[in-house]
């Protein structure tokens, strides 16, 4: 665990006085534009977010929890923090959200706005984030846990799922069941890294067998049924012999067996289907959409569990790294094998 930044580390790098320091950080007083880019580049690279706390007060921290995730819109993510306020709810802590929409840019901008009010400790989605923010986080001082992705190297506390892992099982199923031309469906890449990897995962288990993904086709924006119908509509036009459609996630995986089921085909005999989140929102389909389950309750719930045991005084913060193991639940769209 790093020791929190102070002005007197931003003036060693930056080769100015503290005084001069703290007078470009809180804008105030006259500073020659070369001296304040030498200030502002030295507090970037160091990772040093100014302290907007009152200096009086003793522990220099606030009975905050900073929580980033990419969207609110998403379905996976309010049940992620769900998770997190079960276990805050009965503590002083209390959670604080800030949305990122995918953008590194953003992503460094809310995280610098919440490390400025000293938290007690931040949780944020995913475990690739950009120089500056991996600076912020590596130097906040507090408990750190990066959740919904473990294939990587965390900062501090990681807890999530492998998605490479849970790609890798879906081209197992789907193989199993006897499956052989894929289509893939998902949103655009590189901003969705946990999706990205599934895809990698998927592609990987099929190419053991011998087998390419015949058709792909990726969407930016918000996950919608819409989508999901004319994504599926332009693909099978395209490529009218595929039988089985993977989809990165629920929403756009339920838009696409709403369109089959419409235009009268099969499911699962002619086309199966799959999606990913386990949304429970979906249940009330006409078939129930073959998918895996993200874990996020207990991804918020474990988070939350880490941050309130290592913010304790003289807490032991050892890094901790949970990976929870998704489960594949077949549906109706996913064919199984008749035991004979």
């Amino acid at each position: 665990m790093h020791r929190p930044l102070t002005l007197r580390d931003v003036s060693a790098a930056s080769g100015v006085s503290e005084m001069t320091v703290s007078r470009v950080l809180r804008n105030r007083g006259d500073v020659s534009d070369s001296t304040r880019e030498k200030v502002l580049e030295a507090a970037k690279s160091l990772g040093y977010v100014p302290n907007q706390i009152a200096g009086s007060l003793a522990s220099q921290q606030v009975n905050l929890v900073a929580v980033i995730v990419p969207s609110l819109s998403n379905m996976v993510f309010p049940e992620v923090l769900t998770g997190i306020n079960q276990v805050l709810e009965e503590s002083p802590l209390q959670p604080v959200f800030g949305v990122t929409d995918y953008l590194p840019e953003k992503e460094e901008r809310v995280l610098y706005e919440m490390l400025s009010w000293r938290p007690s400790g931040v949780i944020i989605a995913g475990i690739e984030h950009s120089e500056a923010a991996n600076a912020m986080l590596t130097n906040a001082g507090i408990p750190v846990v990066e959740i919904m992705d473990t294939d990587g190297r965390p900062v501090d506390n990681v807890v999530g799922i492998s998605h490479r892992q849970a790609g890798l099982e879906m081209a197992r199923a789907i193989l199993k069941q006897g499956y052989q031309r894929i289509g893939f469906m998902g949103t655009k890449m590189p901003l969705d890294h946990r999706a990205r990897k599934r895809f990698e995962g998927l592609t990987e288990g099929l190419a053991k067998a011998g087998i390419e993904i015949e058709e792909r086709d990726f969407y930016s924006g918000g996950s919608a049924l819409a989508k999901g119908r004319e994504m599926t509509q332009a693909m099978l036009e395209r490529n009218p012999d595929l039988d089985f459609l993977y989809y990165s996630n629920d929403m756009i995986g339920a838009g696409g067996l709403l369109y089959l089921l419409d235009q009268g085909i099969d499911v699962p005999g002619q086309i199966g289907l799959a999606g990913f989140n386990g949304v429970e929102l979906l249940q009330g389909l006409p078939r129930e959409l073959a998918t895996m389950d993200a874990c996020r309750l207990e991804i918020g719930q474990a988070a939350a569990k880490i941050i309130l045991d290592q913010s304790q005084p003289d807490a032991e913060r050892i890094p901790q790294k949970v990976v929870l193991a998704p489960k594949i639940s077949y549906g109706d769209t996913l064919r199984r094998k008749r035991v004979v």
